[in-house]
């Protein structure tokens, strides 16, 4: 088996795992990051969503060759106690109701605001509409990603 070199949330992991396998499970069942979740595996829920050099993508659908060299980041490596301003933004609405698919939620709520730090109802819903959510928790949702950019304006990120 290959190995690889990743850079997640700012360690760098060596894994050995088959060329095939895709990163959900090695973020999983080799490194232990089980924030990340799997709901389809065919990159269509956005449970699986982390960060790949800041853009939201379904870990389902990548393998670690793909992901050498690029900065990885996961629900665990947005902030060490929760105080990322979409974190604090989805406690402060109190968006999840199951739970399950909030971590993919959040990492690409992270992603939208990243690249577009006041977004409007139609960009947030635009940039959001590729994550389900079995709750229905789309309004709360899209609260909390104004929420988000109101702290992130008053608390560097």
């Amino acid at each position: 088996m290959p190995k690889y070199t990743l850079l997640i949330n700012g360690a760098t992991k060596e894994v050995e795992v088959p060329v095939a396998m895709p990163l959900l499970w090695i973020l999983r069942d080799e490194l232990n990051y089980t924030g990340t979740k799997y709901g389809c595996g065919a990159g269509v829920c956005g449970s699986c969503t982390v960060l790949i050099d800041g853009v939201a993508q379904r870990s389902c659908q990548l393998n670690a060759q793909f992901c050498q060299g690029k900065k990885i980041t996961t629900i665990e490596g947005l902030s060490a106690d929760g105080n990322h301003p979409v974190q604090q933004a989805w406690a402060e609405m109190s968006v999840p109701q199951c739970g399950y698919c909030q971590s993919g939620q959040i990492m690409a709520a992270t992603a939208l605001l990243n690249r577009t730090p006041k977004p409007t109802d139609l960009q947030i819903d635009e940039a959001m509409s590729q994550n389900i959510c079995r709750c229905g928790t789309y309004y709360r949702i899209r609260k909390a990603i104004h929420r988000a950019s109101e702290i992130a304006t008053t608390k560097k990120i």
